[in-house]
């Protein structure tokens, strides 16, 4: 086939792709011209080309917040413990579920475990501060049943960092269960059955037949991830915590978020986020790196 005839057949893919090319110039590229408000001292009156350019002056000026250091630990340390455990869990009961026999219940546990995923943090957000409220919640009756006193679990330095992780597990792992469990119908059955044959053990088959055949997507969804490590969840965040549990729960989108719009230091709240944007930018190229490496992953 000459190149004029594959271009020509070609030619509606590129119209489909059209659409959506248009949409990513639009609504990601074009407004990517407000970093510059990031060097200057914006007044939303003067627009971009009016404001006065201040240099590095806004980034100067986050690096002397006293908080600031606080709130990049708690955003790495949130994003890295969820990414930790999100991995985990979904491994552990996607062992599970592929070990039941009974089609109907599998299927059963499939659809509520994965339905989480479907709701927003508003909804979820206002379902958990009714959980664990400390005067009517169900947690802390129950522990108020045996003895014990109320945990502010929401408004607890100790206990915040915890509950974000363990609801964005909850509400996340069915999800990355079902890629689990895709991972392993493509095991080879013949494997089993040879281990059988030898006489190797449920436990032995699990540890060096899944296992191992799991890997590949298991390195995969890890090396991905690394590009949210500044990623700590804003709607999550922001639905849940209270000035109180800023110390250990505000991160970088919730400061962006009350630094620019409640405070109207566009400039500042900028600074941060092309700050952010840069080091993600530099994590997920490291990640897909690694995943080509690691895992022989390619976008193209």
């Amino acid at each position: 086939m000459n190149k004029k005839a594959k271009t020509k057949r070609e030619l509606p893919l590129h119209f489909m792709l059209l659409p959506g090319a248009l949409l990513l110039i639009v609504y990601s590229y074009i407004p990517m011209t407000g970093v510059v408000i990031a060097f200057q001292k914006f007044v939303p009156i003067n627009g971009l080309f009016g404001s006065k350019w201040i240099g590095l002056d806004n980034f100067r000026y986050v690096l002397q917040m006293p908080d600031i250091w606080q709130v990049l630990w708690n955003t790495v340390f949130i994003a890295s413990m969820k990414i930790i455990v999100g991995q985990i869990v979904p491994i552990a009961i996607a062992l599970l579920l592929n070990e039941m026999r009974n089609a109907l219940i599998k299927r059963g546990v499939q659809t509520l475990i994965y339905l989480p995923h479907f709701l927003s943090w508003v909804i979820l957000g206002a379902i958990l501060v009714d959980i664990l409220s400390p005067s009517q919640g169900i947690v802390n009756q129950v522990l108020g049943a045996v003895g014990l006193e109320p945990v502010y679990f929401l408004g607890s330095n100790s206990w915040f960092p915890g509950v974000l992780i363990a609801s964005e597990v909850w509400k996340e792992f069915g999800f990355s269960t079902i890629v689990y469990l895709a991972a392993i119908t493509g095991i080879n059955p013949a494997l089993y059955e040879a281990a059988i044959v030898d006489g190797a053990s449920h436990t032995r088959q699990v540890w060096h037949i899944t296992l191992p055949g799991m890997v590949p997507i298991i390195i995969l969804l890890a090396t991905l991830s690394l590009g949210n490590v500044l990623n700590a969840g804003f709607d999550q965040v922001f639905n849940l915590y209270s000035p109180s549990v800023y110390q250990s729960g505000d991160i970088l989108d919730t400061l962006i978020y009350r630094i620019g719009l409640v405070d109207a230091q566009f400039g500042v709240a900028t600074a941060i986020g092309f700050f952010k944007s840069c080091v993600s930018l530099v994590l997920i190229s490291i990640s897909y790196y690694l995943a080509y490496r690691l895992a022989n992953y390619r976008i193209f």
